[in-house]
Parts: structure tokens; C-alpha cells; sequence
């Protein structure tokens, strides 16, 4: 499957602002350009649209302290949001876009974990993110249960 993650720019934009999730998925996930919005004034936000190949499917939004100019002794980075476009889901675009921004993160080297939280309640993405090997920490903040998948496997 060739799936990508690229930068958002004034070429993509437009179409990148128009993915929707289902109905039912609303509650689950903020729409893209609210997204946007915070990621213009938040220094750790860093945003990716989700290629299929030539064709934005979704997005991606990590909140990275690493990218601030004096990052905390201990950073964290969390997937902030993630959404798959209704007509693209099913197909494992959402597995694969994680398992590059996982492997994205891992790479930088700044952090033992990546964390993400999500809105309990059927249909929730927690089978979704327990199926990339994501575990409850315990935590839950904000009404939203904190999951986390640990990046020290494979590093020497």
C-alpha cells in the first residue's frame, strides 16, 4: 500500500481541509481545520496529510515538546489527532500512516513513548490503537483515556 505522510501546503490545503470521518465518528475526532487552526499557534504542533498515493486521505497531528526551543528535560510527543476520510477507511490506511509517524518519532530518538488519548464510548478508536500495541497507562484526562506504546524496542 502506498501510503505517505506529507507536509500541508497551499497546494493540498483545500483538499486537506474537506476529509470528514463518518457521522457516527464526530465525537471522536476535531474536523481538520480546527486542526489547522491550533497548529498555527502551537510550536509543537507538527501536521501531516495522509497520502494513498497521489490522493490526501487523511490527517495526522502530533503534539511534539521536542520542537519547542528549550524542550523539557523529559518531552513528551502524542499523537493529537488522526483521521482517515469516511470513503477511505476499511482499507488500513489508518494502520499504516500510524506505523510511519510511529516509526517517524522513533527515529528522532527524543522519547521512550508516544502517547495518544482518546474519547471512550462504542465505536471508539480503542481497538484500533490496542491493535498497534498501545496500552493504558491508567491515566485518563479530560474525560479521554491515556494510551502508550513504548519506542525502545530495536534501539541499541
Amino acid at each position: 500500500m502506498d501510503v505517505s505522510l506529507r507536509e500541508i501546503d497551499r497546494d493540498n490545503v483545500g483538499r486537506v481541509i474537506r476529509l470528514r470521518v463518518r457521522a457516527d465518528q464526530q465525537g471522536f475526532v476535531a474536523p481538520t481545520e480546527g486542526s489547522l487552526a491550533e497548529a498555527y499557534v502551537y510550536v509543537e504542533a507538527w501536521v501531516r496529510a495522509i497520502y494513498l498515493g497521489e490522493q490526501p486521505v487523511g490527517f495526522v497531528m502530533l503534539y511534539d515538546e521536542t520542537q519547542r526551543d528549550e524542550a523539557p528535560e523529559s518531552p513528551e510527543v502524542c499523537v493529537w489527532r488522526l483521521l482517515v476520510d469516511a470513503r477511505w477507511q476499511g482499507r488500513g490506511i489508518g494502520a499504516a500512516a500510524m506505523r510511519l509517524v510511529i516509526e517517524h518519532v522513533r527515529s528522532r530518538g527524543a522519547v521512550d513513548a508516544l502517547l495518544l488519548s482518546y474519547v471512550p464510548g462504542p465505536g471508539s478508536p480503542e481497538p484500533f490503537y490496542r491493535g498497534l500495541g498501545f496500552e493504558p497507562t491508567g491515566a485518563v484526562e479530560e474525560g479521554e483515556v491515556v494510551l502508550s506504546l513504548s519506542l525502545s524496542e530495536g534501539r541499541d
